[in-house]
């Protein structure tokens, strides 16, 4: 495997451990809480991490690798991403720095069992490092494919980092909950 998905698989380990570890010794309730009406719990996070990677960052990285693939976009790198799409990275990556509303159909549930998001998660997870050792040998600047809620395309590369910052994002915003002084012990 390239250096730079080697790099991102790495990423993604990190993500799975610490969110697992953010989730190890829960009850359901106290993975259901929330620090204000309206504010998301762990479990809001975790089941909007599980929606996004199913819903919306499988299919598009698939695209983009299916694309690459019919049109034989070879590289090793290192790869050079634009100045947008290093920027929307930034600004979706922890700790939040921009704020953004979420479409509904990726919002979370309102009573989850953390055994069945836990596990959703790591299924997910193992899925998405699939698709780092799919994109392997692919030019991940060249292979693009379109982003649904913007009207532009993204690089392979420049998706999976945006994978990755979303995953930080909200594993970040878990452990925030997890800290919040007012959490039930």
């Amino acid at each position: 495997m390239n250096p730079e998905l080697q790099g991102y698989g790495d990423q993604l380990l990190s993500v799975r451990q610490d969110a697992v570890g953010l989730m190890s010794g829960l009850s359901d309730a106290q993975f259901n809480w929330q620090p204000a009406p309206g504010r998301w719990s762990m479990a809001g996070c975790f089941d909007h991490l599980n929606k996004s990677a199913a819903g919306l960052f499988i299919p598009i990285i698939d695209k983009a690798i299916a694309g690459a693939r019919a049109r034989n976009l070879r590289g090793d790198g290192p790869f050079a991403y634009s100045a947008f799409e290093r920027w929307c990275v930034r600004n979706n990556d922890a700790p939040a720095k921009m704020r953004f509303k979420s479409p509904k159909k990726f919002h979370p549930a309102p009573q989850l069992s953390i055994d069945r998001v836990r596990s959703e998660f790591v299924r997910w997870q193992d899925e998405l490092g699939t698709r780092l050792r799919d994109a392997d040998g692919f030019d991940l600047r060249r292979a693009k494919q379109a982003w649904p809620f913007w009207p532009l395309t993204w690089s392979l590369g420049g998706l999976i980092q945006m994978m990755l910052a979303h995953e930080r994002r909200h594993t970040y915003q878990a452990r925030e909950v997890r800290q919040n002084r007012s959490f039930p012990l």
